[in-house]
């Protein structure tokens, strides 16, 4: 993947929702011009949610997510329900298309709460206006469309547009630390968990914006990093890390610098920073027999030294001293119910969009679970959180 691409998390999430036959998916090929997804006369033709990354103009980049219909029906008629219903989790914005002849019903009002208790930006089309003789019967705020006959498909987008510039305000990752012409240092382990030809996501986000706010970024990997320092006429502004590797760097790093962590970086540009950081307060109070849960939001191969499951149940167990019990997550699962469990500790999310992160905190959140992320859970297991929170101190 180039630097210059917007990756799929960073991407304006817009999901279609409806009922079988609304239309949906005719509605999604008029306003991404592709055949995006499969249509048919046949109820239920869309089984699985489909999403597409692409250029949605005038918005930009986004994701376009067409999901089964609302009421479908039977056994594997409800597992695509189920699925519907965890695409809301990570929507930005939402179209609940509903035939316009039809009108809405009662299932179509139940997603209507479902879209409006999460507070998200709505817009309601109503799709085969062109078979419509009254329009007077429509609701007020509906926008009438055509998939057949393109009506309305033009004004459709702009809503989006407009709703898309209003869901997603403008973020930072550490504009607010650093000024043009500072050196930022990078340490970036290449170990048996590195990518094979490529840095992961966090670390390639964070070098674009260095660039784009005319600072120098040195990458360098622990083994070089006190050399590197040494030799700089002008101390560097930052030094960032990765996680895995924070004992040894903070161990490096004279004391007057200022040093933090890509996972403490990303929390603050996710806004979840001190939510995760009074989740870090658990570790100390955890007792025998408690359960953690540790979820990560992408799906990889696991390493014999996995981080998730293996390096942070070995690091929790001996910062507690206590017999505790571990259940693992990844991708798109994550409990509802997290009443079995004492602490969450989740990935940095950087696969995840904002949305899908703050959904999953929410849950956290009602169940009264603390959550935290790797990150911050490795600062503190090992006694450096505090230092690597200086930097950020007095910021947003």
């Amino acid at each position: 993947m180039s630097l210059n691409e917007t990756v799929s998390a960073e991407r304006l999430h817009i999901s279609f929702f409806g009922l079988r036959n609304a239309g949906k998916s005719s509605l999604v090929n008029a306003v991404t011009g592709q055949r995006l997804s499969v249509v048919s006369p046949v109820k239920g033709t869309t089984t699985d949610p489909v999403q597409k990354a692409m250029e949605l103009l005038p918005l930009g980049p986004v994701v376009i997510i067409d999901t089964p219909g609302c009421d479908d029906t039977g056994e594997l008629g409800e597992l695509r329900v189920e699925r519907t219903n965890e695409v809301l989790t990570k929507t930005d914005v939402a179209v609940l298309v509903f035939d316009a002849a039809r009108g809405l019903t009662g299932d179509d009002r139940a997603l209507l709460e479902k879209i409006k208790a999460r507070k998200l930006p709505l817009i309601l089309a109503a799709n085969k206006c062109d078979l419509l003789e009254n329009r007077d019967a429509l609701p007020a705020q509906a926008l009438p469309v055509s998939a057949v006959t393109g009506e309305g498909v033009h004004a459709l987008k702009e809503r989006l547009a407009d709703l898309g510039r209003t869901a997603r305000q403008p973020k930072f990752i550490l504009a607010d630390l650093v000024q043009p012409g500072d050196t930022v240092i990078l340490v970036i382990p290449i170990d048996e968990s590195a990518p094979k030809g490529r840095i992961i996501l966090p670390q390639q986000q964070t070098l674009r914006e260095l660039l784009d706010l005319h600072c120098s970024a040195l990458c360098v990997q622990v083994e070089e990093l006190a050399g590197v320092i040494s030799g700089l006429k002008t101390p560097p502004r930052l030094i960032v890390t990765d996680s895995q590797a924070f004992e040894k760097v903070a161990a490096i790093v004279p004391p007057e610098l200022a040093l933090t962590s890509f996972s403490i970086l990303f929390a603050r540009y996710k806004g979840s920073l001190d939510t995760l950081t009074e989740g870090a307060r658990k570790l100390s109070e955890l007792r025998d027999g408690d359960r953690i849960l540790i979820s990560e939001g992408c799906t990889h191969h696991r390493q014999c030294n996995d981080i998730g499951t293996v390096k942070l149940p070995g690091w929790v167990r001996a910062y507690s001293g206590k017999q505790l019990e571990f259940s693992f997550t990844s991708g798109g699962e994550f409990p509802e119910d997290l009443s079995e469990y004492a602490l969450v500790i989740h990935c940095g999310g950087c696969m995840l969009n904002e949305a899908a992160m703050q959904h999953r905190m929410a849950v956290c959140r009602a169940a009264g679970v603390p959550m935290v992320n790797y990150g911050v859970a490795i600062a503190e297991l090992h006694g450096i959180l505090r230092r690597s929170l200086a930097p950020l101190e007095g910021k947003k």
